[in-house]
């Protein structure tokens, strides 16, 4: 795990350098085992490494080809680096045990399709001297970050937004349409930024550029991959196939040259990675889990029990709301992009790396892929629900307006939006579990609300009738919605930058691919017939204590609103005044909210506040750049 920077078809060197040194040095926390620059008259390439796979200073990027004909800064890990090497090896005389080397002998095979055989998570930039060809790629599921920009002809990139904003030749604003994508959805969805003219690579993308071309090639579709796999109706072989993908995704993502450990909730997922990887491992693991004195919250009790189970190293990182003021201003200054979730991964990355650890498992994207969001559930109730749109639209107004009146909640306003969309299907309805604000409370909220609506958008256009989605399973359906919109442009995002912050590397087995595609691909009754994530609980029921399987689900979630209006109620107050600072809110309606959330408003929860909290600290930090 690193950090790239650079620029390619400079027009200026001197300037090109300095604005390279300065982004390496910006991202440092990226990569602190050794910095890097290589130049020549097309390009200047930086790197920031972790050292985690062949510690061997060779292994040092930028990473130039034994004939200097290739250049390579990459961020991330190819698990199948081996196999890969051994298919290699009678073309490429390789002098460093790392992957590094390998992504460049696979390019000197194969050339740009060489990320198809690729299975890992990456980001890199590629120089190509022999055909002066500059390429940027992103990993199929956009696990790494990669955000680029042009000017004048000239194209920066880095893992870092902040590392981009470090440059004073370059001119950057508050993109304020994105604005509207961030309150709605607590994110700005890929490939937009809430910065101008910064773009984020999109997943399972090359951006090729040379003399005459400039283009960009989606290599991998994940609808079109899950559509050539075969119907599987046999619950037994889908139960031992599924247990079989993820004890070899969780077995590859286990070589280190550095100590590594597991992040332990006590909920399904991890302890199913506690499992697998104390199977698949020689050594005693070390995990970590966050434990809340308010105990309404804590899942300290079911943690314990896995590791007990397993004899794990075991490790409980008690967090106050204290704690949390004290690492917020930090936390904030590290975020490329402002988020309201993340900051139970940057407490628990920083407690792990102060252990010595460098590397992490974590269950993230098992729920998505599982159906165990309470999305699943809501989405099946729905469609049993289409009756409701036997009645005119007249008559559902009627009733969405009657419904917010008398009985005012979130979920009576999402019920109303749902029962005034024009389809009962679900692009249009699947977006209403993500909001944040409504469209009405966005139009009270800003002076001119824009009308981006990327998760509708993104659904009509891959999952209605004719598009290559429409035949998946409903659940499916529902897990590719999570993927391409909450997982990817909130979660991994968060991961990313939360745990980089530390110099820490984590690692998600459930987000390999062959598993996605082919759990995608099961039919609904196998992955929800009596229970969430049913096909994955069965896989392992052997594995696990019989209080975790049969526990109900909680969420890893910070006591927030108790916090909020207590110890975390001045940091809450200042975030909000930070707004003030962009003419585009209006400022008396953000304090209307504050004071109905303090009253106990049902309609003010903490989550909106938060939001609007974590954005204006995000912008009064960056404020000098933008």
């Amino acid at each position: 795990m690193c950090g790239i920077n650079g620029v390619f078809n400079y027009s200026d060197f001197s300037s090109s350098l300095e604005a390279v040194e300065l982004m390496n040095k910006v991202s440092h926390h990226r990569g602190p085992d050794f910095t890097g620059i290589y130049h020549d008259n097309k390009v200047v390439l930086g790197h920031n490494r972790l050292s985690i796979i062949d510690l061997d200073p060779k292994a040092n990027q930028p990473f130039v080809s034994s004939d200097k004909n290739i250049v390579l800064v990459y961020n991330g890990e190819i698990y199948n680096f081996f196999e890969l090497k051994e298919e290699l090896k009678s073309d490429y005389n390789f002098i460093t045990k790392s992957d590094t080397e390998v992504l460049i002998a696979s390019y000197l095979k194969w050339g740009s399709s060489f990320v198809s055989r690729l299975n890992g998570m990456f980001a890199f930039a590629i120089w190509d001297k022999r055909k002066d060809q500059f390429i940027l790629g992103r990993d199929r599921l956009g696990i790494k970050p990669l955000y680029y920009l042009e000017h004048n002809q000239s194209i920066y990139f880095s893992s870092s937004i902040k590392s981009l904003l470090s440059n004073k030749d370059l001119s950057f604003s508050i993109n304020e349409k994105n604005i509207t994508d961030y309150l709605k959805y607590g994110t700005v969805h890929s490939p937009e930024t809430l910065i101008k003219p910064i773009k984020m690579l999109s997943k399972s993308s090359l951006l090729m550029v040379s003399e005459d071309d400039w283009k960009v090639h989606n290599y991998f579709d994940l609808i079109e991959e899950t559509k050539k796999l075969p119907v599987h109706y046999k619950y037994k072989e889908i139960k031992n196939n599924v247990k079989k993908i993820l004890c070899e995704s969780v077995n590859k993502r286990l070589t280190s040259d550095v100590p590594f450990g597991v992040f332990l909730s006590g909920g399904i997922d991890s302890s199913i990675l506690v499992a697998a990887a104390s199977n698949e491992s020689d050594k005693p693991l070390n995990t970590f889990s966050v434990v809340f004195e308010e105990e309404e919250f804590s899942e300290a009790k079911y943690s314990r029990l896995v590791a007990e189970k397993y004899n794990t190293n075991h490790q409980e990182i008690k967090l106050t709301a204290n704690d949390l003021l004290n690492e917020m201003e930090s936390c904030l200054s590290i975020m490329d992009h402002p988020s309201i979730d993340g900051l139970n991964t940057y407490v628990i990355c920083k407690a792990a790396k102060k252990q010595g650890l460098t590397v992490a498992l974590s269950g993230l994207g098992a729920d998505e892929l599982f159906a165990g969001y309470p999305v699943f559930k809501q989405s099946i109730s729905l469609e049993s629900k289409k009756w409701l749109y036997s009645f005119p639209p007249v008559t559902r107004r009627v009733f969405s307006s009657l419904l917010k009146t008398f009985k005012p909640s979130i979920q009576s306003q999402k019920i109303a939006g749902i029962l005034n969309q024009k389809l009962f299907e679900l692009p249009y309805y699947y977006p209403f579990f993500r909001q944040i604000f409504s469209d009405q409370e966005l139009y009270k909220l800003l002076k001119k609300p824009s009308a981006i609506n990327f998760p509708m958008e993104w659904g009509i256009n891959h999952l209605e009738p004719s598009n290559e989605g429409y035949n998946l399973p409903f659940l499916s359906k529902i897990s590719v919605l999570e993927m391409e919109t909450y997982l990817q442009n909130v979660l991994l995002r968060d991961v990313d930058q939360m745990s980089m912050a530390s110099s820490m590397e984590i690692r998600v087995p459930f987000l390999d691919h062959n598993l996605v595609s082919y759990v995608l691909s099961l039919n609904d009754e196998f992955k929800y017939s009596d229970y969430p994530k049913q096909i994955l609980v069965d896989a392992f029921s052997d594995e696990l204590p019989n209080e975790i399987i049969n526990r109900k689900k909680m969420g890893f979630v910070f006591p927030w609103e108790k916090w909020m209006k207590k110890e975390l109620k001045e940091f809450s107050y200042s975030g909000l005044t930070d707004l003030e600072q962009l003419n585009i809110f209006n400022i008396d309606e953000v304090y209307s909210l504050w004071n109905g959330f303090l009253s106990g408003n049902k309609l003010c929860p903490w989550h909106k506040i938060w939001s609007l909290v974590v954005l204006g600290k995000w912008i009064s930090i960056n404020n000098q750049h933008v």
